[in-house]
């Protein structure tokens, strides 16, 4: 029943990629050249202007994004209450957004947001071209709020690079569907440089092999973003906040109402392992989530992804006086702005029951300050039958706190004013600017607490031959050695089980032994 079953998903998934494959790859053979636009045979001075000419078409385009949590980054969990989304959870990378916005918004799909008063109800706002330029050649200036810089300009500061601006027209006119780079330019590149954030995205997937990625294995495969992250009114499936432990539907056929893929079993089903595959597999997949097996590691691309950021040594200088910056192997262990870093490469997940609730420490929210702080806390068990063993990115590092009031510092860190950390380098002024800006006194005590940030990895998906192997758990110092709750074959020691084990291989051989006796004497009677 169960290679009946897998055959037919095998089937399915098959052809669900040829239905899909198209969508991805038809911009070549699109109806529609906007080359040929009339609103776009014009020199455009600025990126809402490109937006506006967008708009006489594409009329509905910024009503759908507004709605999304790419355009108002805040999100309602129902599950737990919270309210999330960029602007408002703490992180251990860079911390907040807040009072940072214009550094923090050149990865926002939208054009001016600089501070609080940004008007998340301007259609004119909504920067289409970060999302469908093909071109390659539109970029957001860093610290640009959003805007790419339209004037040459140089960056980094004081390196003498000057940055061209876009040919917005000729971008306008080459928009097509979001590529992988699309999506990548800020996915790829969030928390601040190639590989930090994530660990299972970075660089290395604008194009990688079938090793590092099966599905988006550049000569194989080759899936864009959507294939799995389908979209429909610009909104995009899949968040870090509500993520599904495991997915019941099975595979979704087209037709289907809900056209979800951005889970494993949407395409494979329960039961995804084939007739020659050992039948154990498919048994395991009711309590060990597909990507345990198949992310044996992440940041195994050629980039390393950052593990550990120390903000209480940020603002030292050198011998000569200068400020302090030390590299290793290419990548910065420490800068003054921002204090010590640890980067890792083909990284092994940490493992840990989960059922899809992540609950966050919200800003203002008192803190434990004698252990380490969790950002977030996933929740599940063994018991319960919705959770699964997952793997997991975990920052690690250290942040600024208020000791008196017992919360997570909000740190103003970018900006040429005096409070700004990264001009005054007075991490009191820093703090008090942040969280006044947030609507909370600070009581001028000031301390670095540890923290803790639950990632689960879920991209940088092995082929078959590269993924876990039965012993690579099953053993008494295997990857799930700290994952509770149960008994584990090969991990696990138990008298009364080890006792009632041997009791059964000596009764097995004993009836052996007893039968062949009873036998041999038979035979020897029958032949007297």
């Amino acid at each position: 029943m169960k290679s009946s079953q897998s055959c037919l998903n095998r089937l399915l998934c098959a052809v669900l990629v040829l239905c899909v494959s198209p969508i991805w790859a038809a911009d070549t053979n699109s109806t529609a050249d906007h080359s040929k636009f009339e609103q776009l045979q014009k020199e455009f001075e600025t990126g809402p202007e490109v937006t506006k000419a967008c708009l006489e078409c594409h009329t509905e385009a910024a009503k759908q994004l507004h709605k999304t949590s790419h355009w108002t980054w805040a999100f309602e969990n129902q599950l737990t209450g919270q309210t999330l989304g960029k602007k408002n959870v703490l992180n251990n990378f860079c911390v907040a957004t807040a009072t940072n916005w214009p550094r923090c918004t050149s990865c926002h799909i939208g054009y001016g947001w600089k501070d609080d008063s940004f008007d998340l109800s301007s259609e004119q706002n909504v920067d289409c071209l970060v999302c469908h330029d093909t071109t390659g050649t539109y970029k957001k200036f860093p610290t640009g709020a959003g805007h790419p810089n339209y004037e040459p300009k140089k960056w980094p500061p004081k390196k003498g690079k000057l940055r061209q601006p876009p040919d917005l027209q000729k971008v306008a006119q080459s928009v097509g569907k979001p590529g992988r780079s699309n999506c990548g330019a800020c996915h790829f590149y969030g928390g601040g440089g190639d590989g930090v954030k994530h660990g299972h995205l970075d660089s290395s997937m604008h194009k990688p092999n079938r090793a590092t990625d099966v599905h988006m294995d550049n000569e194989g495969l080759n899936f864009s973003c959507q294939t799995c992250h389908t979209t429909g009114g610009h909104e995009i499936a899949g968040s870090r906040y509500t993520p599904k432990p495991s997915d019941e539907r099975g595979v979704v056929i087209p037709g289907q109402k809900d056209q979800n893929r951005a889970t494993c079993e949407s395409c494979h089903g329960s039961a995804a392992h084939g007739e020659e595959a050992n039948p154990k597999l498919n048994s395991h997949t009711d309590k060990v989530a597909c990507v345990t097996c198949h992310v044996p590691k992440f940041a195994r691309g050629g980039r390393k992804t950052k593990m550990w950021w120390d903000w209480s040594t940020a603002g030292q200088k050198g011998a000569d006086g200068k400020p302090l910056v030390k590299k290793k192997d290419g990548y910065a262990v420490y800068h003054f702005k921002k204090g010590d870093f640890t980067w890792e490469e083909n990284v092994i997940p940490e493992y840990y029951w989960f059922d899809g609730e992540v609950r966050y420490t919200l800003f203002g929210e008192q803190i434990d300050d004698s252990g380490v702080v969790p950002i977030n806390s996933i929740q599940g068990s063994y018991e319960d039958p919705d959770s699964r063993i997952w793997p997991f990115k975990v920052m690690r590092g250290k942040q600024p706190y208020d000791t008196k009031n017992k919360i997570l510092g909000v740190p103003h860190l970018f900006g040429k004013d005096p409070d700004a950390f990264w001009k005054s380098f007075d991490w009191g002024r820093a703090l008090k600017a942040g969280l006044m800006a947030r609507g909370k006194e600070f009581s001028g005590e000031y301390g670095f607490v540890e923290t803790e940030y639950f990632w689960p990895i879920t991209h940088m998906v092995a082929p078959k031959e590269n993924a876990l192997g039965c012993a690579d758990c099953h053993a008494r110092n295997g990857r799930l050695v700290g994952v509770s709750g149960f008994y584990m074959p090969g991990r696990d020691r138990n008298e009364t089980l080890d006792l009632i084990g041997w009791l059964m291989v000596l009764g097995t051989l004993g009836g052996v032994s007893v039968h062949g006796l009873g036998r041999m004497v038979s035979k020897k009677r029958r032949n007297s």
